[in-house]
């Protein structure tokens, strides 16, 4: 049999919300303060990349940044969807790194430039199905630059979880199916250690979750 070539596991998703500073250590390390619901911003699904291919570097940036996440898939859609129901309407989950260029993201307050560069949603390799991750809060996720372990937390520190950031999104948009959720990252992005680590062209950038898999690509430059 010949190699497989992946796509990212929903190719072309209708809606990409990702929420930002959901563990409390990269809240802390950013300086945010304390919010009572979740930060939310939106990828295209132009930008996203899958397993194995080559991430970008974009030109127009010199502090590419990693943030391994824990995907949601959403498997039944919904509106105003209950948070003790709201695992119900999950597929599955999945592994993201939401690549980020932080002095595009720094131009203003909105997230949105510095999220949505070619090729810099990494996401895959694959859905592991809602059945066999029972409880999404209970899973190891480690972030590995060049091997060297980054990022490393259990979902269960997550400040909103699944279920909650799932109640929040359908109270003001309809869920569907197909939609991801890239669902924070936690502490030891490179834009807040000291000295700063960003990525550059030759990197390769891992995020594994316990139970999924590892995510992987290796960083090259933007086409000019």
């Amino acid at each position: 049999m010949g190699a497989v070539d992946l796509l990212p596991p929903i190719p072309n998703p209708g809606k990409i919300f990702c929420i930002g500073h959901n563990y409390e250590e990269h809240r802390v390390e950013t300086g945010r303060p304390k919010s009572a619901y979740p930060a939310v911003f939106v990828r295209f699904a132009e930008s996203q990349v899958a397993h194995d291919h080559a991430a970008w570097v974009p030109e127009a940036s010199t502090e590419v940044d990693f943030e391994g996440e824990l995907a949601v898939v959403i498997g039944r859609g919904g509106r105003r969807i209950p948070r003790g129901r709201a695992l119900d309407h999950v597929a599955g989950y999945s592994c993201y790194n939401d690549i980020s260029a932080r002095d595009w993201q720094r131009h203003t307050s909105q997230f949105t430039p510095g999220k949505n560069f070619p090729r810099t949603g990494s996401f895959g390799p694959w859905i592991v199905t809602a059945d066999e991750i029972p409880d999404p809060q209970a899973l190891e996720l480690t972030t590995r630059l060049n091997g060297q372990m980054m990022q490393h937390a259990t979902t269960g520190q997550m400040i909103f979880p699944v279920a909650e950031i799932i109640e929040y999104l359908s109270a003001f948009t309809v869920l569907s199916p197909g939609d991801v959720i890239a669902s924070g990252t936690p502490g030891g992005v490179g834009a807040r250690r000291d000295p700063q680590v960003f990525m550059k062209s030759g990197d390769v950038v891992e995020v594994e979750i316990s139970s999924i898999a590892t995510l992987r690509n290796t960083m090259t430059p933007e086409p000019s």
